[in-house]
């Protein structure tokens, strides 16, 4: 019995744990019960078919379309949308008879709506209420003769979505917050239990390859858990102590975390030259020499420790030791300033000095959970910075592009479809609609529109399977339908393919039904998103066209100027310079890294014929994650040295800051001239770490020197290697 507690609680957390805030079901749930309370209301008035459909479609987009975090901010914006939901519905249904008319309006709506998202959230979400239910009003065929009922449905399913979130499913943004935290700890506990397994295998066992891609997959998992909780503070918490404490207890444990598991592979792989965990970069068999004999011997003490501060975040498969907690704590602490350091190789020794990192890193997290939060840095500096950025506007907005892109491609989608079958039109205009959802470029609407296409055929391949299986059952049918609404919102975050899967799946539900459901309407299904898909293309190449080099050009160049502020503000702090906040700096260069891995989707994609540039771009990813860690990791210790040690004066820091600043700067100039310009980087031979312990410096001020200069070596090495990826020219040093 208590073996099957703790399967289940093991399987819970990681439940938990593949769901960062438990936000993707709530989405779902908070959107199946808003469409179930709307079809209750509505069913009860005996409304007929045509307003249950509204009112069921209504409450899907007025609980999914409303994403800002504060509670007010969210009643504020359904509140608005009930006086614009009303007046779209009312056009639409006027407009109905008039085919043409009805068609120029939907146009210029389209435009609107993509238009005022300059305007913010609110706008945008106001834009999405307005286009998704004019299409309600073609799709449903809506008269004008219905208004009073069609005006019932609206308002309840407002008023469901309102119930279901500030009521039944309400989740604050304090509670997410929490949620954050727990999974941040859940996905730090399966980090640590992949490292324990790689170092108990050893590097000889057959399965040491899987359990080093299992490692590198749970890092890359609670990086994304610390963006979210990053994103999360604003609302989170109106505590900014409280909010700066806890980011910089997160920041910190990450990177601790991160640097453990990467000496430890390097103890295990001596020679083999493992500086990062990013999958892009990752050798399919790590090689090197032999591991050292007092190394050997040693590794099942790292095992204990490894086991000591998995223990420390919280249950899980290992037990406890019966050893006192303070003892253990105490004894993991001492590693930061060489007390009871092994006998041991020195790279053995860093293990257990990042050992003793990722213990303080985790007492501090604690603290910060708990409130005791120290005082907050000023963050003016960044703030400044941020401001800066939002002021240099492109000659032609985003939004202004792509509402001229989406319309023009919806007026072909409605020519095409008209011509393709003038019953189901509708269809191609709504996918050409979401096919530009969070794209910049042809290339991302390319593979958006690819995955659109492939999850419509499985769904309807499903959906035809389905109806078939469950025959003439509507309650059977209802309940599919539910459980594909379910799959939509809980999958729309993960995966574009499953969510348009369950999207089709849920028409062919509603069409069973409707006792409507045959072959050839679910064929015009696919015909009409291969053409609205198409339509998007044509658009996208035709107005105002942006390139996937040009997008790519353009992130990489803010990823690298963020990467050097980060670098510039670490050393200033460091040098006793009284900076501003590291961390935000930090979190942004990963939030511009984020959007450059989405930008270059349509490279690295698998089904891309283009080989060569997949395997550029995925080394350029692999770089620049590389750096972005180090650099991270390097704003994790400035933030951590104590006052008084100003380490970012030592001569050799110096000069090497001095050239990574160089060496990033011709490379930001190089990206920006495509290669024209003659400013060359600048490479120079690495000052070995065990150089930097003359003097009489304490053995902290010591370790934080090497670690720094190690940092920045391994920024200064991906940087370079990069312009050698991208065949700019690299010299020697003389």
């Amino acid at each position: 019995m208590q073996r099957a507690r703790t399967r289940l609680a093991d399987a819970h957390d990681r439940f938990l744990a593949s769901d960062p805030g438990l936000i993707r079901i709530l989405s779902a749930l908070s959107t199946v019960c808003a469409v179930l309370l709307t079809l209750g209301v509505i069913a009860a008035l005996d409304a007929p078919v045509p307003i249950l459909v509204t009112g069921a479609l209504t409450a899907m987009v007025s609980t999914a379309a409303v994403t800002e975090p504060r509670p007010r901010d969210q009643a504020l914006t359904l509140a608005m949308g009930v006086p614009v939901a009303l007046a779209v519905m009312a056009a639409g249904s006027t407009l109905a008879p008039y085919r043409v008319v009805a068609d120029v309006v939907f146009v210029l709506l389209i435009f609107a709506a993509i238009y005022i998202r300059r305007l913010g959230p609110r706008a945008t979400t106001l834009g999405i209420f307005a286009f998704q239910l004019f299409f309600v009003t073609q799709f449903v065929e809506t008269r004008v003769e219905q208004l009073p009922q069609l005006s019932l449905a609206v308002l309840a399913a407002f008023g469901s979505s309102a119930l279901v979130r500030f009521a039944v499913l309400r989740s604050p943004p304090g509670r997410t917050l929490e949620r954050l935290q727990r999974t941040f700890g859940l996905r730090l506990a399966l980090v640590l239990d992949a490292l324990i397994e790689v170092v108990q295998g050893g590097p000889e066992v057959p399965r040491a390859e899987r359990a080093v891609d299992d490692l590198r997959r749970y890092t890359a998992r609670l990086h994304t858990a610390a963006l979210m909780i990053h994103n999360q503070l604003g609302a989170g918490t109106t505590d900014q102590r409280t909010a700066s404490a806890i980011q910089r207890r997160v920041a910190e444990a990450e990177t601790a975390v991160e640097r453990l598991a990467i000496l430890a592979l390097r103890v295990l792989w001596p020679g083999a030259d493992i500086d990062t965990l990013t999958r892009h970069l990752a050798k399919a068999h790590p090689a090197g020499s032999a591991i050292d004999a007092r190394d050997a011997a040693t590794l099942p003490v790292l095992i204990s420790e490894l086991r000591a501060l998995r223990m420390a975040i919280g249950p899980g498969p290992l037990r406890p030791t019966g050893a006192d907690p303070t003892e253990v704590r105490n004894r993991l602490l001492g590693f930061r300033s060489d007390q009871h350091l092994p006998d041991a190789s020195p790279a053995m020794q860093d293990v257990f000095r990042s050992a003793g990192d990722l213990a303080h890193a985790l007492l501090g997290l604690h603290l910060a959970a708990d409130g005791e939060t120290p005082p907050a840095q000023d963050t003016l500096e960044a703030a400044r910075s941020r401001e800066e950025r939002k002021q240099q506007v492109p000659r032609v907005r985003p939004t202004t592009r792509t509402a001229l892109q989406v319309a023009t491609g919806s007026a072909l989608a409605i020519v095409g479809g008209e011509l393709l079958s003038p019953q189901r039109w509708y269809w191609a205009v709504f996918t050409c609609w979401v096919v530009f959802i969070s794209t910049a470029s042809t290339g991302e609407i390319l593979v958006r529109g690819y995955r659109r296409l492939t999850g419509t055929v499985a769904g309807v391949v499903a959906g035809l399977a389905l109806a078939a299986l469950i025959g003439d059952t509507p309650w059977l049918a209802f309940t599919l339908a539910g459980l594909s609404v379910f799959g939509m919102y809980y999958t729309i975050a993960v995966s574009y393919t499953l969510m348009s899967f369950f999207v089709t799946t849920m028409i062919g539900m509603l069409y069973t039904l409707l006792h409507a459901l045959t072959p050839g309407l679910l064929v015009v299904r696919i015909e009409e998103t291969a053409l609205g898909i198409a339509c998007g293309l044509i658009a996208a190449l035709l107005v105002l066209p942006v390139r996937t080099r040009e997008r790519t050009d353009q992130l990489l160049r803010d990823v690298l100027e963020r990467l050097r502020e980060v670098l510039s503000q670490s050393l200033a702090q460091l040098g006793g310079e009284s900076g501003g906040d590291l961390l935000g700096p930090a979190r942004a260069l990963d939030s511009a890294l984020d959007s450059l891995r989405l930008s270059v989707q349509p490279l690295i994609t698998p089904i891309s014929p283009l080989r060569s540039r997949r395997r550029t771009a995925l080394c350029v990813l692999g770089l620049l994650e590389t750096a972005a860690f180090h650099a991270r990791s390097l704003a994790t210790t400035a933030e951590l040295v104590p006052v008084g040690l100003h380490i970012g004066a030592d001569p050799r820091l110096v000069n090497e800051t001095r050239r990574i600043d160089h060496n990033l700067a011709a490379l930001i100039s190089q990206v920006a001239v495509r290669g024209e310009d003659n400013t060359t980087l600048v490479r120079s031979p690495r000052i070995p770490t065990q150089l930097v312990s003359e003097g009489r410096a304490p053995a902290e001020g010591i370790n934080a020197t090497r670690r720094i200069l190690r940092h920045l070596q391994s920024v200064d090495e991906s940087i370079q290697n990069l312009a050698r990826t991208l065949q700019l020219p690299v010299r020697e040093d003389s």
